[in-house]
């Protein structure tokens, strides 16, 4: 669905930046800035440093002089308005209203709106309306959209920055629309095999028996004990080194203790 943000009379060149940074890293990339501070807004430095990285969100973002220009096009427009107004559109937070927004045709005639904003389809095009930070959007610019979203935020101190407000109205709306899949892990894990791990477990067995730990008369269930916690563990072959690098450390410090230098014939198991 085309979405759009839109940036009302914004005086920090900085939340253009993060802006922008929002947008891209939830998949958006049409940004229109209304009558900003800065006419060179774009090219500032600090809102190319804010940006991060989204450089081409910059790049192809238009500055407007009226909010007329900014909407032309656009067919559902969503005011972000923290304190509710008298007269105008309803008040609802972003996820219900997102819900009904996108409802198909046969859930819009089994179920009735979680909003109360009724739509008899989805539109084609949606609009983020963003006022200015210092006083937020003005009463006319609130007036002419669908819906003023507001994010459920601690009644005591519900100010957002510009750019976080961008990015959860981003993400909501994103995962509204489908979402992105999880990338899975680039390292792929790998679990050693039966006898790397009980090799591993004899180097401990001679390790801990070397330093005083075990009993080799009275071993008790302690080798059974750390066979199951090993296999909980579910180890990779680069976790066995890890803990074959352990033991042989163990039996090193031990031979020194007693004097020697090196291991002997019979010392160390098979690697």
């Amino acid at each position: 669905m085309k979405t759009r943000f839109i940036l009302i009379n914004t005086s920090h060149a900085g939340n253009v930046g993060a802006t922008a940074r929002a947008m891209k890293v939830m998949g958006f990339d049409d940004l229109v800035l209304v009558a900003p501070r800065w006419a060179n807004v774009l090219n500032r430095e600090e809102t190319i440093q804010r940006a991060s990285g989204a450089l081409d969100v910059l790049k192809n973002a238009r500055v407007v002089t009226t909010l007329d220009e900014a909407v032309d096009g656009m067919v559902h427009l969503c005011a972000t308005a923290m304190t509710p107004r008298d007269f105008g559109p309803p008040t609802c937070a972003p996820r219900a209203h997102f819900a009904d927004l996108l409802r198909t045709p046969d859930e819009r005639l089994t179920q009735e709106p979680v909003a109360s904003v009724k739509q008899a389809q989805p539109p084609n095009s949606v609009a983020f309306l963003f006022g200015s930070e210092r006083f937020g959007m003005q009463n006319e610019d609130v007036y002419r959209c669908h819906v003023a979203l507001s994010i459920p935020s601690d009644p005591k101190f519900g100010s957002l920055n510009l750019g976080a407000a961008v990015q959860l109205i981003a993400y909501d709306w994103r995962e509204a629309l489908g979402g992105f899949t999880l990338q899975p892990a680039a390292f792929e894990h790998h679990l050693a095999d039966a006898a790397a791990v009980a090799g591993m477990l004899k180097h401990w067995e001679q390790a801990l028996t070397s330093i005083g730990f075990l009993d080799p008369d009275s071993p008790k269930k302690l080798m059974p004990r750390l066979n199951q916690l090993f296999n909980r563990a579910q180890l990779s072959p680069e976790e066995i080194h890890i803990l074959r690098g352990v033991a042989k450390a163990m039996l090193q410090k031990a031979l020194q203790a007693a004097g020697k230098t090196s291991f002997s014939a019979t010392t160390s198991v098979d690697q």
